[in-house]
């Protein structure tokens, strides 16, 4: 659907809702197109972000990080301080 900037800002609400029902929303000034309302799904999808679900099950990889799985810690070596107790 076609929005003229005044009736957007007047009914902002029901601009909103209808991303989710009838998908993007079209803004126009003096007939012209100037800006697109989406859902938050549609972003989601039409940026490639993954779902917060998907971050959680498929963290993601750290190029460049150093492999320390063969290391291993080391106890602290004994040292001589010279006093006597």
């Amino acid at each position: 659907m076609h929005w003229q900037v005044q009736d957007a800002k007047k009914r902002f609400s029901e601009l909103v809702r209808a991303t989710k029902t009838e998908g993007a929303q079209f803004i126009t000034r003096h007939g012209h197109e100037e800006a697109v309302i989406l859902s938050m799904e549609d972003y989601r999808r039409l940026a490639g972000a993954p779902s917060f679900k998907t971050l959680l099950r498929e963290p993601p990889y750290i190029d460049g990080f150093p492999d320390t799985s063969d290391l291993r810690r080391e106890m602290p070596r004994e040292r001589d301080l010279g006093f006597d107790l």
